[in-house]
């Protein structure tokens, strides 16, 4: 009897021990830190790196919105490389992953759409990129680069699938952007249509109205409701790029330059407030001469308006008085029947109420004598508009001076002229030999300089 006991008690410990084992499988699992993401989780974090595509101190200087006042070297255009990688390995792949393992339709729309959107970002910064062959994982770490227009054909038909695909009315979770409202997603993404278009203007005209005028018909934004804007949070995880330097790090770097006050005062712009502070020292409006090559007071100088790095100020990324420059230029290049001036005064007026939050002032601007709509200059006055109205957009605004050379009052600090593209990271040199080689060859005669011409950027 003693041996029967004892054998059952072992038995009943090693079955015990056994359920030990597998209990402590499990509570070695974090339920609050979970091994696989949904793909609604993996889109918002991927919509966590917008804001990057425009706070960037090189894409300010690019477009020459902000003066650089201690290292001035930094504004000069030195002869560097920039890498993309953490665009493939953060908010692209996790987007990728999103498309290839959801069911929901909405949500491999919006991933389609966000792709697009970051890869038209990057593609116009440095030209042929890998595309095709990208976000494979380790199946392909040397992916090959498409070239510039073959991306754009695929951006297109990636954004009219989505366009397809996206079912209004049936929501979005963990949509950080347009909370879960799928009719501005629709008008997002058709607007993104719209604007990749018209940076087609000068290499295809014909396949560029094309685009346009179909992207518009199809419905883009109709006000200011439908802007594409990342809202930063008052908390230290989700604040304003600026913010952490200005007031975190403690560095009063930059002040506006002094062709951006000269471009606003004179014409009483409501928005010059917003942009710029008047100087400490006189109380005016001091703007700093781009590339100065002295260090200089900070005081004597305009700084950047503390509106724009409020811990919680957002970041326009994509708007509705852009979609309405866009217009004004279509109209003028006869793509439309529209009135361009209807459209250049009503894009203004978006920019004004978006960036004051009020009409007040928006009539005595465009009553401004330099500020009226003159045919005789129709383009050069919406390029001109549109650069002051995507202020601290500095990518974006770079690309629109490059395609149309407005506004023709860029400086050349020290001799240096403002850069055509970023030049590919010299790791893609040492880890995709073969196909950096190639890209590089093809477009820019084996030069990977910021002075390469990119391939809708005609001379």
């Amino acid at each position: 009897m003693k041996k029967l006991i004892l054998s059952i008690t072992v038995i009943a410990f090693l079955v015990s021990s056994c359920e030990i084992a597998n209990f402590d499988d499990d509570i070695n699992k974090n339920p609050n830190l979970p091994s696989e993401a949904e793909p609604s989780q993996l889109i918002a974090n991927a919509m966590l790196s917008l804001p990057s595509l425009s706070s960037s101190p090189q894409g300010e200087y690019n477009a020459q919105y902000l003066s650089e006042i201690i290292y001035i070297d930094d504004s000069l255009y030195p002869e560097s490389t920039t890498s993309f990688y953490w665009l493939y390995q953060g908010p692209l792949i996790n987007l990728q992953t999103a498309i290839e393992n959801t069911n929901v339709a909405n949500e491999a729309a919006v991933a389609k759409i966000l792709k697009a959107y970051y890869f038209w970002h990057m593609t116009d910064r440095w030209g042929d990129i890998p595309y095709s062959e990208a976000l494979n994982g380790t199946e392909d770490f040397t992916p090959a680069y498409d070239t510039q227009q073959e991306i754009y054909e695929n951006l297109f038909a990636l954004l009219k699938e989505a366009r397809d695909q996206l079912e209004v009315g049936a929501g979005l979770s963990n949509d950080i952007i347009y909370n879960g409202d799928i009719e501005k997603w629709r008008k997002f993404g058709n607007t993104v249509r719209m604007l990749m278009a018209l940076r087609l203007s000068e290499r295809d005209e014909a396949w560029a109205e094309d685009e346009f005028t179909n992207a518009m018909d199809d419905g883009i934004m109709t006000s200011n409701d439908d802007n594409f804007v990342f809202q930063h949070l008052a908390n230290e995880n989700n604040e304003n790029y600026w913010y952490n330097q200005i007031i975190r790090q403690s560095r009063v770097w930059w002040a506006i330059p002094v062709r951006i006050i000269n471009m606003m005062e004179p014409n009483n712009d409501p928005r010059l407030p917003v942009y710029a502070e008047q100087a400490a020292n006189t109380g005016d409006y001091t703007g700093l001469p781009y590339g100065t090559p002295n260090s200089v007071e900070a005081d004597d100088y305009s700084l950047l308006g503390t509106d724009i790095y409020e811990q919680d100020a957002p970041v326009y990324l994509v708007t509705y008085a852009q979609a309405k420059f866009a217009l004004a230029e279509a109209a003028e290049r006869d793509w439309t029947t529209d009135i361009p001036e209807t459209h250049y005064n009503e894009a203004i007026e978006a920019s004004i109420v978006q960036w004051t939050g009020s009409d007040a002032g928006v009539q005595s601007y465009l009553n401004e004598p330099d500020v009226i709509y003159d045919p005789a200059n129709g383009i050069e006055m919406i390029s001109e508009q549109r650069y002051l109205h995507l202020f601290m957009h500095g990518y974006e605004a770079w690309a629109e001076y490059r395609r149309t050379g407005f506004p023709d009052n860029m400086v050349n600090p020290q001799g240096r002229d403002v850069p055509l593209r970023q030049a590919y990271t010299s790791d893609e040199e040492l880890n995709n030999t073969e196909n950096y080689q190639e890209a590089v060859d093809r477009q820019f005669n084996g030069d990977n300089s910021i002075y390469g011409r990119l391939w809708w950027d005609v001379e």
